[in-house]
């Protein structure tokens, strides 16, 4: 294994996470920590387990709502590795963490820990070049991206309410790996306080002030139209994943108005109810105008710009994750099950979207996140026999 630039050793994870483990074993024993005469504040309710095994992937559309914390590491396959074997070791790697049975958890409890793995194009174009995920994300305006930032061919999303599991999940997952794999970048990232959106679902609110991911294939129905794959056999249950990390010029949205910014996204920042009315889940009317004439949803608003009726294609299951560093911003990820309503969507924005003059994206990449797995069916297996 071959940290990535800039990023700790392994043993300095390990080392780094064992303080913080005594530190949380040590914070709030102290005898001032409770009065007498007055009970101690009720504990937390431990957060329910996710079971890693099953048609799908867990991490995509369960738990719901989805946990608050995220890291994403990104690696390469050396030349000589064969895929199969890795991901089926992972794949177990992965039921004992959760099960909260592997010694590389260092005692801490795995809580709704889920961890989601996807391959990227070149392994799936070794099986097929036809198959989905084979094709590479084209380039897009308003990128800066360094040359290990981009593509890749092994994604692990690692989601947890406890952001201390992160980093040491992940460095138990890279240990299983061991020198098959070289990391080339990692983003941790945690979404914010979830917002009620009326119909059953929640939504968090991103760094910009808005409610990020009110749209999408909520239902079985629409997840069954948009979001999973059902052929070929080989990645049915799959679905595809891209990857963005984005800065955000934060000061020079800041400066704009309130009205100002709603201008840009297209919804009212406190309510998230389209700037043509309705309710906060409901779809943007945007052929309504002003007495005058005027669109009520700009014609470069973000939900104009970005409207799947606009653009021709379906539905993405988009996640949004605030992150601080390397400079503030965001990680994007979005799940579909055609690779086309991702391109489609940004090349429509990438003409006259208000919102994309706030960002800079410095990461990108695809991956075939791969269908479910059990005892019976390893990770990977399907795909890489």
């Amino acid at each position: 294994m071959h940290p990535a630039e800039h990023h700790p050793s392994r043993r300095m994870l390990l080392n780094v996470t064992g303080t913080m483990v005594a530190a949380g074993l040590t914070a709030g024993c102290t005898s001032d920590s409770g009065q007498a005469g007055r009970p101690a504040p009720a504990a937390a309710s431990a957060p329910t387990p996710v079971a890693p095994t099953g048609r799908h992937q867990a991490g995509i559309t369960f738990p719901q709502p989805a946990q608050g914390n995220l890291l994403a590491v990104v690696a390469d396959l050396g030349a000589d590795v064969a895929p199969g074997p890795l991901l089926a070791e992972l794949g177990r790697a992965i039921s004992r963490l959760t099960a909260g049975t592997d010694p590389r958890l260092l005692g801490l409890e795995p809580g709704d820990l889920t961890v989601t793995v996807g391959v990227g194009p070149r392994l799936v174009r070794t099986v097929g070049a036809s198959l989905p995920g084979a094709a590479d994300l084209p380039r897009f305006s308003r990128e800066r991206i360094a040359p290990r930032a981009r593509g890749g061919d092994l994604l692990i999303q690692i989601c947890a309410g406890d952001a201390v599991l992160l980093s040491v999940v992940a460095a138990a997952l890279l240990d299983q790996a061991g020198d098959r794999i070289d990391e080339r970048w990692r983003q941790s990232a945690r979404r914010g306080a979830n917002v009620p959106l009326g119909n059953g679902f929640t939504a968090p609110r991103n760094s910009l002030g808005f409610i990020d991911g009110i749209v999408g294939p909520h239902t079985k129905a629409e997840q069954g139209r948009d979001l999973w794959l059902a052929d070929p056999s080989a990645v049915a249950g799959g679905t595809l994943a891209v990857v963005r990390r984005m800065e955000l010029d934060l000061p020079r949205f800041a400066a704009l108005t309130v009205a100002e910014q709603e201008a840009v996204f297209g919804r009212r920042r406190g309510s998230g109810v389209p700037l043509s009315g309705g309710a906060v889940a409901s779809g943007p009317q945007l052929g309504a105008k002003t007495p005058d004439g005027r669109y009520l949803v700009p014609v470069d608003a973000h939900v104009r710009r970005s409207n799947p009726s606009v653009v021709g294609v379906g539905h993405m299951l988009r996640r949004s994750y605030n992150t601080d560093e390397p400079v503030p911003g965001l990680l994007f990820i979005s799940f579909q099950n055609d690779l086309r309503t991702f391109t489609a969507t940004l090349t429509h924005m990438d003409t006259s979207d208000a919102l994309l003059e706030f960002t800079t994206t410095t990461a990108s990449a695809t991956f075939l996140i791969l269908p479910g797995f059990d005892r019976q069916r390893p990770l990977g297996s399907q795909l890489f026999g």
